[in-house]
């Protein structure tokens, strides 16, 4: 088991990992546990560091902030195309 977080780590974790935040999963602890390496959507974090969450996979186990292993996934710059030209009819 895990120690039951304080209040300051609780409000660390809240504002830290807010909602829609994007994480990727290294380890878990928990026997159900979902796959390393999926990610997946930060929903919201509970009063017991837990966030509750949304994996690509269709999974919804939480993830305990302060016990599993995890990376924030950092977005990709999305790669802007030309505008392309239209052909106006004269």
């Amino acid at each position: 088991m895990y120690n039951v977080p304080s209040r300051e780590e609780v409000k660390y974790y809240k504002d830290t990992y807010p909602a829609g935040t994007r994480v990727r999963l290294l380890s878990m602890s928990d026997p159900q546990a979902v796959p390393s390496g999926t990610i997946g959507t930060i929903i919201f974090v509970d009063d017991m560091a837990q966030a509750v969450m949304k994996w690509d996979n269709g999974r919804t186990l939480s993830l305990v902030l302060n016990v599993d292993r995890f990376e924030v996934c950092r977005e990709e710059p999305v790669q802007k195309s030309k505008p392309q030209k239209k052909n106006v009819a004269r």
